[in-house]
């Protein structure tokens, strides 16, 4: 596409429409899941209703992002203030190699949060067991 064919296209009529998110995360952190912590599970009560994403990542970023689970605090069915937390790391070791991929996530019957992983083929329990 040329130049002047792209100044064409432009949709300026449309940018009052855009809807800004109401959590940015990095590009090619590859969301991939996400819940709503219930109040009957096991994690202190901070944590209720707040957002757990799984972060795949992606392979063809030389600065690797994603590869985690963050935890996105919500008010009132809202996020927050815009912000998240890492929750779950260290699927990437220090030299930048991947050993592991969150995928999705699920709260058992026991409280705990699940987390399962293409990159080690696991499924991880992340279970709150007091301070």
């Amino acid at each position: 596409m040329t130049p002047e064919q792209a100044a064409n296209c432009k949709r300026v009529d449309i940018g009052s429409k855009a809807i800004v998110p109401d959590v940015l995360v990095q590009p090619h952190m590859a969301s991939l899941e996400m819940l709503f912590y219930p109040s009957s599970g096991n994690f202190p009560k901070e944590y209720d209703g707040d957002a757990f994403a799984a972060e795949h990542g992606s392979w063809n970023r030389a600065r690797r992002a994603g590869y985690e689970v963050i935890e996105i605090p919500m008010r009132d069915g809202h996020a927050a203030d815009g912000s998240y937390e890492d929750f779950l790391t260290g699927f990437v070791t220090k030299d930048g190699k991947v050993w592991g991929r969150p995928v999705g996530v699920t709260i058992g019957a026991d409280g705990a949060l699940y987390v399962s992983d293409d990159g080690s083929r696991s499924v991880w329990r992340v279970a709150y067991v007091g301070e």
